[in-house]
């Protein structure tokens, strides 16, 4: 009997019972709950396929070609092909008709590269005082500022050069991963079976896989045999799914069982990866969030500088009457050393030493920038088929279901009976693999006859002689309804309604059911009938938890991480999923995303439902990407784990897109960090690490604001004060040494925070007036204490190069760098510490830096008689003034840091909690950030080690959204296979 007439059904309205007549009514068929699919017959299309000219509008147009149900014949006919294959020479023509079967990556121009890292508005101010340098201070009779000119091109060239040199190796490593996952395909050319290699094949090819294989190219099916596809990359589901001739198969998805044949219908960006790949990089021409806090960040320092610039040059030549020369000297300080032009490129290298602290726990990230993203992601939507689960079917021992005399365990060995143990399918393997020991499935018996798993019967059945007592006996396991028509022996209406209800139990927990049956034959004849099946047993098969899984969400949860599962698998497996894992069972179909909450529920709206929500199910690609887009609109930052090409563009929508080990091309080329090892361990180390880096970019960030307000209010108000001409060539060497000096905060010991990290950036720019006014008071103090009195000549017996101090003094020049270098670079050891500075540690490599920088500035000051910089060097004993005038002004900054504490940083963080909780009961959402979108502005600080091409953007037919149901697969292979018809239609062979 088939499978099909076994599932016909009567409703329980139709059957009538009549105590009075002895005529027994036939039973209700029972009908067991599993999952499957359902599909059409295959139907011809209804014009002549040889005369077509089909039209965008033609593809949808039923009356012409239903290209949900066309045939096989057709699709040959459309591609201009046979079975016999392509000849060598239409197969080129082809090649370069179609191009090549992979995703191509543009390459980068490297001297271009190296250029753009020169153009954003920081960078510009450096440039515009190079010019200034160079250009405008030729007068007067005077040179160009050649030194000043050569020391500012030289800080962009290092910045620059550091900076193209991360950008280069990230490109290469992750041009490494790309590799195809199918480099090698088996084709019939000129009539004959070769392999060649996949990135060459062209629709119309004629391919064949097999058991273990990976399809290397979307295609229709010729000829299948027990074919079972593997398509958890494209639909999520954690099931295999059987094939026939005629059905259509997707490049990427994997051959579980048989061996097939097939014509190739669509090669590279055409093919299913590359519709994915449509949504993939839809927000590569926007900047990513550190690109953003650049921007504002840069912002304040151009604001602070652009003011006091025109206040000097009001004063200065309005007032004071400046001649030309002069005044462009005053002006060019400001603009050097008020501009943190070192910004990009030290929180690229921070970013680049973090990438490679996290390739020891085999992670490789692909968008350096991520890291610091990741340091403030609030929300985790995490894929579930092979990323929380292991995309391994296995038995699920404390479920087993048992209905005769037989034990659990029993039953599991009856049933790896009934298993292959080579050229195993899912279920088999499952069902070996639960022995623990593969070998017991044979041990003890003599295999006399298997039967091994078909779509028509549904079941396995092995006969075998058992060996102790001698007795054939014979097991079969399948499809529930199949096994229980089988069973003879032990049948009854008490037994059915149970297995029904075990059944039932089993589907609302998403695990799927496998009967085992058992019986005896008498004699010695193996093919002869048995005595009568019994079912023995119920096993439930499910994809598990990876080992490390719960412990990873536990570990994310107590970060202060939400851990969302989004999956195109079934509600109810999702739900069991997440009992699993502690993660919750509040989990919607994918619907409500178009319905929207029920009336009368307790959310308010859509975004209300999926903030509340602990996963959905039954998503297809724009739903996921859907997910993540409304979650950031929210306020949040969203990182997104998956390994298949339905996860590609939900991890390219995501701030934070995550690969894990295992995943496709599609997922690789769209995911920020790729893990190489399987599990979610590596992401609780990501996310420390980040907030490590975090700090480190956080502590610098104000160091650099700060510098910047103690340079341009410093040098502007000693202007004012006592038209003081500092020259621009020593701020340079100031920010040399700064530079090189701050590099090493990207190794500098910190510790992370327990919650996600933000950049308040009041905070910081209140902290950094704080502490560039006071630096700026040290320096106009001991200006003034030289200038306006005798103390230090009086006590320590130093003098100045004059006999009367001037405000230009060379040697005063001198003390002023020596004091501004000094206390500057301090600075750092207090931004980096919570308390005291004392009270953290810093890393060898900062300290030793800083010692150095010092020693080497001290030395310049003692020797450094430069004319051409108005300087001169000065004595031990004013090198050991300035030392001691910095240490009394440095010790006290702490007190600065709690005093700011205590006032403003409280007094801010009081104001954003009410503005918070104002937004959150007025239903506002949240604003911090929205994804990778930026004004023009932003993106003109885009940090160019963070983007490397993704998947070609326009490919395919248009932008039609990509949908991953079996029905919608088999509609996109037909357009896959006209939209190749209508090409070599305008392309005809000239053969």
């Amino acid at each position: 009997m088939s499978a099909n007439e076994n599932e016909k059904e009567r409703g329980p309205d139709e059957i009538q019972v009549e105590p009075s007549t002895t005529v027994e009514e036939p039973k209700r068929k029972r009908e067991y709950k599993d999952f499957g699919h359902e599909k059409e017959e295959a139907t011809h299309a209804k014009v002549d396929m040889a005369t077509i000219e089909l039209t965008a509008e033609d593809l949808y147009d039923k009356e012409k070609v239903d290209l949900e149900t066309i045939v096989i014949d057709d699709v040959f006919k459309l591609l201009q092909c046979t079975e016999e294959g392509l000849p060598s020479a239409e197969a080129d023509r082809r090649l370069e008709l179609f191009g090549p079967n992979k995703l191509e990556s543009e390459e980068q121009n490297a001297l271009l590269q190296f250029l753009s890292f020169m153009w954003n508005p920081l960078s510009w101010v450096m440039e515009a005082a190079a010019l200034v340098a160079i250009a405008l201070s030729n007068g007067q009779g005077m040179p160009p500022d050649w030194p000043d000119f050569v020391g500012i091109v030289l800080l962009l060239f290092v910045n620059s050069a550091i900076g193209f040199y991360e950008e280069r190796n990230a490109g290469n490593a992750v041009k490494a991963l790309m590799e195809s996952l199918a480099p090698k395909a088996k084709v019939r050319r000129d009539g004959s079976w070769k392999e060649i290699e996949s990135s060459i094949l062209v629709p119309g090819d004629m391919v064949a896989f097999k058991i273990g294989d990976i399809v290397p190219a979307d295609c229709r099916l010729t000829e299948a045999i027990n074919v079972s596809i593997d398509q958890a990359a494209l639909t999520g589901e954690s099931l295999p799914i059987t094939k026939k001739a005629g059905d259509q198969c997707f490049s990427g998805s994997t051959c579980k069982q048989g061996e097939a044949e097939g014509v190739v219908i669509s090669t590279g960006a055409n093919t299913f990866f590359g519709r994915a790949a449509s949504l993939v990089g839809q927000d590569d021409d926007t900047t990513g969030h550190l690109q953003k806090i650049l921007a504002q960040i840069g912002t304040f320092c151009l604001v602070t500088i652009g003011t006091f610039v025109l206040a000097e040059i009001f004063c200065l030549y309005a007032g004071f009457r400046y001649q030309y020369r002069r005044g462009l000297d005053n002006i060019l300080v400001l603009l050097i050393g008020g501009i943190p032009i070192a910004m990009p490129t030290v929180l690229s290298v921070t970013l680049a030493v973090g990438a490679q602290q996290l390739a020891k726990y085999k992670a490789i990230v692909t968008r350096i920038t991520a890291i610091e993203e990741l340091a403030g992601v609030t929300i985790l939507c995490s894929d579930k088929t092979g990323t929380l689960t292991t995309n391994k079917l296995t038995i699920d021992r404390n479920t087993v279901k048992c209905y005769g005399p037989f034990s659990a365990e029993d039953v599991i060995l009856l049933a790896a009976y009934a298993s292959r143990t080579e050229n195993q399918d899912a279920i088999d393997l499952a069902t070996v693999t639960a022995l623990g020991d593969p070998a017991r499935a044979r041990a003890g018996i003599t295999l006399l006859d298997f039967k091994p798993f078909n779509p028509v019967d549904k079941r396995t059945e092995i006969t075998y002689r058992e060996e102790s007592s001698g007795k054939l006996k014979r097991v079969t396991k399948g499809m529930t309804g199949i096994i229980i028509e089988l069973c003879t022996r032990n049948k009854t209406d008490e037994l059915e309604n149970r297995l029904e209800a075990d059944v039932e139990e089993y589907a609302s927990r998403g695990l799927r059911a496998l009967a085992v049956a058992f019986e005896e034959v008498d004699g010695n004849d193996f093919e002869a009938e048995g005595n009568g099946f019994e079912l023995i047993g119920l096993l439930s098969i499910f994809d598990p938890p990876r080992d490390d899984t719960k412990q990873t969400i536990d570990d994310a949860q107590a970060l202060g991480v939400k851990v969302k599962m989004v999956t195109g698998d079934q509600l109810a497996i999702a739900k069991e999923t997440g009992r699993r894992l502690g993660m919750g069972d509040h989990m919607y179909p994918a619907k409500v995303l178009k319905d929207g909450p029920a009336p009368g529920s307790k959310h308010v709206n859509l975004d209300h439902m999926i903030m509340d929500a602990d996963g959905f199910a039954g998503v297809f690609p724009e739903h996921k990407y859907e997910i993540v887009k409304r979650l950031q609109g929210l306020g949040h930052l969203c990182a997104m784990t998956g390994d298949g090409a339905n996860d590609a563009p939900a991890l390219s929508r995501a701030n934070v897109g995550i690969a894990v080990e295992g995943a496709t091309d599609a997922a690789r080329g769209a995911a920020d960090i790729v893990l190489t090892e399987p599990g979610l361990s590596t992401i609780v180390h990501a996310i420390r690490q980040s907030r490590i880096i975090f700090q480190r970019m956080r502590n610098y960030s104000i160091y650099a604001c700060a510098v910047t307000i103690r340079i341009v209010v410093c040098f502007a108000i000693l202007a004012f004060a006592y038209k003081l001409d500092f020259p621009p060539f020593m701020i340079l060497v100031v920010a040399l040494l700064n530079d090189g000096t701050i590099m090493t905060l990207s190794v500098d010991r910190v510790l992370p925070s327990n919650t996600p990290d933000s950049w308040d950036l009041a905070e910081i720019f209140a902290y950094a007036i704080a502490y560039g006014l006071y630096l700026s008071a040290s320096t106009i103090a001991l200006v003034c204490a030289i200038l306006e009195t005798t103390f230090f000549q009086d006590k320590f017996g130093v003098r100045l190069s004059g006999d009367v101090a001037r405000p230009n003094d060379p040697q005063l020049h001198m003390i002023i760098y020596l004091q501004v270098a000094i206390i500057s670079q301090a600075l750092i050891f207090v931004t980096r510490a919570h308390g005291f500075f004392f009270m953290e540690r810093p890393s060898a490599a900062l300290f030793i830096a800083f010692c150095l920088a010092q020693l080497i500035s001290s030395i310049i000051a003692a020797y450094g008689d430069w004319g051409f910089s108005k300087v001169e060097g000065i004595s031990g004993g004013w090198i050991g003034i300035v030392w001691v005038w910095n240490i009394v002004w440095f010790l006290p900054l702490d007190f600065v840091k709690f005093a700011m504490k205590a006032t403003v940083i409280k007094y801010l963080r009081k104001r954003h909690e009410r503005q918070l909780a104002r937004d959150v009961a007025g239903g506002v959402p949240l604003t911090r950030t929205q994804s990778r979108a930026a004004s023009i502005n932003e993106s003109l600080y885009s940090n160019r080690v963070s983007f490397l091409k993704r998947a070609a953007r326009k490919v395919g037919f248009g932008r039609v959204s990509v949908h991953v149901k079996p029905e919608e697969l088999q509609r996109f292979s037909s357009i896959q296979a006209q939209k190749v018809g209508q090409t070599l239609a305008r392309n005809p062979s000239r053969t």
